[in-house]
C-alpha cells in the first residue's frame, strides 16, 4: 500500500451463530467482544464498536484497503469461532453460521450506527434478530429469498438474503429500467 494512499469505508457487519441459536451468555459474549476487539486491532482494522449478542454479532469497521470485505468477515468469524473452540467456553463445538450482512455507512452516521450497535442489548427486548435483519434487507434494497430456503432449521443465517455477493445487490439506475 502506499503511504500517499488514504481511504476512510465504514461498514456494519453483522453475522449470526450457526442455526440462530442463543448460545452465547453475557460472560462469554463479552469473552468474545473483547476478542473480536483485540484481534482486529492486531490485523490493523481499527474496529470502532462491537457488540456481541447471544445469537448474532455486530461491528463497526473501518475497512482498510488491504481488506476485502470478505476477506476481513472470514478472518474476524474463522479466529474468533478457533478461539470461542480453544477457550472451552461451551461443552460442544461452537459455530458462526454461513453468510454475514456487510452495510455501508457515510461518515455523518457513524455515531448514530455506533450508538445503535452498542443498544443492541435494549433493542433485542422488543425485536428479534430476524426481524432486525429482515429490516437491515428491506432499508438497503436487497432481497429475501423465500423463507422455505431457512424452514429445516439448518439452513445459515443469511441463507434467505439474495444480493450479498458483489455484482448481484446493484439496482439499477434512473434511465436504466
Amino acid at each position: 500500500m502506499s503511504a500517499h494512499s488514504y481511504s476512510r469505508c465504514w461498514v456494519h457487519l453483522i453475522w449470526g451463530t450457526l442455526n440462530r441459536e442463543k448460545l452465547l451468555n453475557k460472560t462469554a459474549a463479552a469473552r468474545v467482544s473483547r476478542y473480536l476487539a483485540q484481534y482486529a486491532g492486531k490485523e490493523g482494522v481499527y474496529m470502532k464498536v462491537n457488540y456481541v449478542n447471544a445469537d448474532h454479532v455486530h461491528a463497526l469497521v473501518d475497512l482498510p484497503t488491504a481488506f476485502s470485505i470478505e476477506k476481513l468477515m472470514q478472518l474476524l468469524k474463522g479466529s474468533s469461532s478457533h478461539w470461542i473452540n480453544s477457550s472451552d467456553l461451551f461443552r460442544r463445538k461452537f459455530a458462526w453460521g454461513r453468510g454475514y450482512g456487510a452495510f455501508s455507512v457515510s461518515e455523518s452516521n457513524v455515531d448514530q450506527v455506533a450508538g445503535y450497535i452498542r443498544r443492541q442489548e435494549e433493542h433485542h427486548r422488543v425485536r428479534t434478530f430476524a426481524e432486525e435483519l429482515r429490516e437491515f434487507i428491506d432499508r438497503h434494497g436487497l432481497h429475501w429469498k423465500d423463507e422455505r430456503s431457512r424452514q429445516n432449521g439448518s439452513g445459515p443465517v443469511f441463507a434467505g438474503i439474495t444480493g450479498l455477493k458483489a455484482g448481484v445487490n446493484e439496482r439499477p439506475c434512473r434511465g436504466d429500467e
